[in-house]
């Protein structure tokens, strides 16, 4: 349902606009792809950029000049894969995408100092990030990425000896869902990821 809300929204920004919305094959694809040998269907939601009102002008150009869709995990209630964060420094104010495009599946990180020069964090073929759920067989993506504050990375340190000191600006949650979650974190010019308790 509430892909459809933001379908028609987003219709209608691209109308008011000028922009021909994305042809609706490209939002849902289904399909069959091979696991272990044998054939298994999958369904894919994506939604176009201009789905999420809040996102920057020059940000939204940038993703559809690159023919962008954002991914929706087989979870989502809501509109999701976009994130608004401080990720360069405190204060900043940054923008993180999952990009479907042509196949595959960029992380793409859009710094409020650079928005012209996204970072490419990590890529993936979009049938490589697909998992069966609800008990089933029908296979969905399974990519997610969110916020991590840094009281959210400090709690979740808890159990480490020595326990590292508290983050100063937001870190960013990759994550393969009901599997694990990676931190990728910038600091002095360059993205590491940040140790967690195993």
């Amino acid at each position: 349902m509430w892909i459809a809300v933001c379908l028609a929204l987003a219709n209608s920004a691209a109308r008011g606009q000028g922009i021909p919305p994305p042809p609706a094959s490209s939002l849902t694809e289904s399909g069959h792809t091979t696991v272990d040998g044998r054939p298994a269907p999958y369904t894919i939601h994506r939604l176009p950029p201009n789905a999420f009102p809040d996102l920057p002008e020059p940000i939204v150009d940038q993703l559809d000049h690159r023919g962008c869709l954002i991914p929706q995990t087989y979870e989502a209630h809501h509109p999701e894969n976009l994130v608004h964060a401080s990720l360069e420094h405190a204060g900043s104010s940054d923008w993180a995408v999952l990009c479907a495009s042509k196949g595959a599946v960029s992380l793409l990180v859009f710094f409020s100092s650079a928005p012209d020069h996204p970072i490419v964090l990590a890529t993936a073929l979009e049938t490589d990030r697909l998992q069966p759920h609800d008990a089933g067989t029908l296979l969905g993506f399974n990519w997610g990425i969110d916020r991590a504050s840094p009281q959210q990375v400090h709690d979740m340190r808890i159990g480490m000896d020595p326990r590292p000191p508290r983050l100063d600006h937001d870190a960013l949650a990759d994550s393969i869902l009901d599997n694990h979650t990676l931190f990728h974190f910038y600091a002095k010019g360059n993205w590491t990821l940040l140790d967690m308790p195993e």
